[in-house]
């Protein structure tokens, strides 16, 4: 039987290949995250086995859900300008059962790590962050409601109460603050690629909020989401984050908001793509000033 694993006679384009099917860009992003809520966290710190192990196993169940997306959205993803060259739409790796395989063994073995080198909830935080971009999001939301990035944006909060709970099972107000964040944080940021994409998710029959309503109305969302995203920001600070965090949160919404105002104004796809950046740097610069207050 012919296998469904990829063969390439470049090895080099195999491992880019891989790369790019279990989208690791978006789990190092996760990871990073699933950091700062340990940060943040009031317990105990971790033993380099521990820490190496959280870390690990978020990338690899983030990275899990990455490429589920890809294997479940094959059919989608040719009709998409943005998605047309991933590996299973171009047949580059070949879509097969072989893949699931891989895919749920994998997140087996991340959540499994989890559970034996820290604890139960860092395990089910792990978990339910893979399963709400694979499965709520993938395949339950995605294609029937332009709230799908709304409840399947949870994965990122999961995975700052798996960093949490790695080092205390009793979450704290700091992480769940934080968590609120990131589940106020996808909305406006993939609204805004979605914006810039409109014509793409249209003709893939997937309802993102400018399929829905327009770019007019989908940039005055964002505007309001961003708004409230920033203002929620500054929760930390009422549970024991400082300066550090106070001066990232600032600096960080004041650079969203203004690139959220400007699309509200003209839903360009320039104005669309500096706000979706805008977002990202916001984020960084909220968790980089998390972990930096926390702990140093």
């Amino acid at each position: 039987m012919e296998s469904t694993l990829p063969t390439k006679r470049s090895s080099g384009l195999t491992l880019r290949a891989i790369a790019g099917v279990f989208k690791l860009r978006i789990g190092v992003v996760i990871t990073f995250t699933a950091l700062a809520g340990l940060a943040v966290s009031s317990g105990p710190s971790l033993s380099l086995a521990q820490l190496v192990t959280l870390t690990l196993a978020v990338l690899i169940s983030s990275a899990s859900a990455g490429a589920f997306n890809q294997y479940y959205e094959h059919d989608t993803d040719p009709l998409m300008s943005r998605t047309k060259n991933r590996p299973f739409a171009t047949g580059e790796i070949k879509h097969g059962p072989a893949w699931l395989v891989v895919i749920f063994g994998l997140m087996a073995l991340s959540v499994a790590a989890a559970w034996i080198a820290l604890n139960a909830w860092a395990a089910l935080f792990t978990f339910l962050g893979a399963f709400f971009y694979a499965i709520v999001y993938t395949v339950w939301l995605k294609r029937r409601t332009w709230l799908n990035i709304v409840f399947g944006g949870l994965a990122g909060s999961w995975a700052v109460l798996a960093g949490a709970t790695a080092a205390d099972p009793q979450v704290g107000a700091v992480p769940l603050a934080l968590a609120f964040v990131l589940f106020l944080w996808t909305p406006p940021h993939f609204w805004s690629l979605a914006i810039a994409f409109r014509e793409d998710y249209a003709a893939a029959g997937v309802p993102m909020l400018p399929v829905v309503v327009g770019d007019k109305r989908a940039a005055q969302t964002i505007f309001a989401s961003t708004l409230l995203l920033v203002a929620a920001s500054f929760l930390p600070l009422a549970f024991g984050l400082g300066a550090i965090y106070f001066a990232g949160a600032a600096v960080g919404g004041f650079l969203f908001i203004q690139k959220a105002w400007r699309l509200a104004r003209n839903t360009s796809r320039e104005t669309a793509m500096s706000c979706f950046h805008a977002s990202l740097a916001q984020l960084t610069l909220v968790l980089t000033a998390a972990i930096i207050d926390a702990r140093f």
